[in-house]
């Protein structure tokens, strides 16, 4: 009997060019549904949302498994119970927790309040069926990678399973990129090799997660090392996007800011197919789903002239491939 993995997509995602207009919910479900592509949809809807949500849910059969958001302490404590609750009220299986790296006085969040946010995450969503999956992601505590195993240890010291979702397109972009590696203070350790990110060679810091068996979540949006920063759109101090999102088939000719080339996206690719594998050869994986999250935000696609949402379609399928291929192996 093959194992279960299921592949859905964030619901931000389901729209073409950043200048179309987002589709309405009826209608983001209803493309998701006929793709053929995904299980299932992932997203925690604006409180005015939930109705349509679950109305679409119902009319196309696509359940809404996953959602998530961020948090910072400190502030957000009330507004994650609440999230779980919604959570556990769509269906949802998981629930992906993005903690900022500083407080609301302005701190660094430590390690220990990490945990203590974390643990107590884990007694409300277990009464509500959710696992709540701390993420790997820019401008979180996680972006500082070395962090992730501290805290993953800690919470199971505690007795508490440790669930994360998985965003490798955090990791691989800072691949070769010197000035992202600036950022928490990581280039040193990578560049002397005690912190590995390139996901072939041995001790990297994605097999290391998958090979503890705590990646509950996947986010699969496309990353290239050195990724090109996005040119295409830039902030109010003039700045571009940090250049988090790359396509993952070709967008034709003149629809993204810098020259394609599908062979940069192995590394990438790399990771998922570890993931997989581990899934597949281990019977107590907790890996579920998979969302893809190719998204129009300033550090993502923001300008992007290829449709996001064929990307995210592109994406799946050639998941639902690879997976096919590694379950039967």
């Amino acid at each position: 009997m093959v194992k279960e993995l299921l592949f859905g997509i964030q619901t931000n995602g389901i729209k073409h060019t950043h200048d179309d207009p987002m589709p309405d919910i009826d209608t983001r479900f209803r493309m998701a549904k006929e793709s053929g592509a995904f299980d299932y949809v992932d997203k925690t809807p604006a409180p005015d949302e939930i109705d349509q949500f679950i109305a679409a849910r119902e009319k196309y059969d696509l359940p809404v498994r996953a959602g998530g958001w961020f948090y910072t302490l400190g502030r957000d404590e009330a507004l994650l119970l609440e999230n779980l609750k919604l959570g556990g009220r769509l269906g949802s299986v998981v629930h992906n927790v993005q903690v900022t790296s500083h407080k609301a006085d302005g701190s660094l969040a430590s390690d220990q309040e990490v945990v203590d946010f974390y643990e107590r995450a884990v007694a409300e969503g277990d009464r509500h069926g959710v696992h709540p999956c701390l993420e790997v992601h820019v401008n979180m505590w996680s972006e500082d990678f070395r962090r992730v195993e501290v805290v993953g240890r800690m919470a199971e010291d505690r007795g508490l399973p440790f669930r994360m979702t998985l965003d490798h397109s955090h990791v691989i972009f800072k691949i070769d990129n010197p000035a992202e590696q600036e950022i928490f203070d990581i280039r040193g350790d990578v560049e002397s090799g005690k912190l590995v990110l390139d996901p072939f060679k041995p001790g990297s810091v994605c097999r290391t997660w998958i090979d503890a068996g705590w990646v509950r979540h996947c986010h699969a949006r496309a990353a290239v090392p050195n990724n090109p920063k996005n040119t295409a759109a830039v902030d109010e101090n003039g700045k571009p996007g940090r250049g988090i999102q790359y396509p993952f088939v070709d967008p034709g000719e003149g629809n993204y800011h810098a020259p394609w080339d599908g062979a940069l996206l192995e590394p990438w690719k790399e990771v998922i197919r570890q993931l997989m594998r581990h899934h597949a050869a281990n019977d107590d994986s907790p890996l579920g789903q998979i969302s893809t999250e190719f998204i129009p935000n300033l550090d993502y696609g923001e300008g992007c002239r290829y449709s996001i949402f064929e990307q995210s379609t592109a994406c799946a399928l050639w998941m639902r491939e690879t997976w096919a291929e590694i379950a039967g192996e």
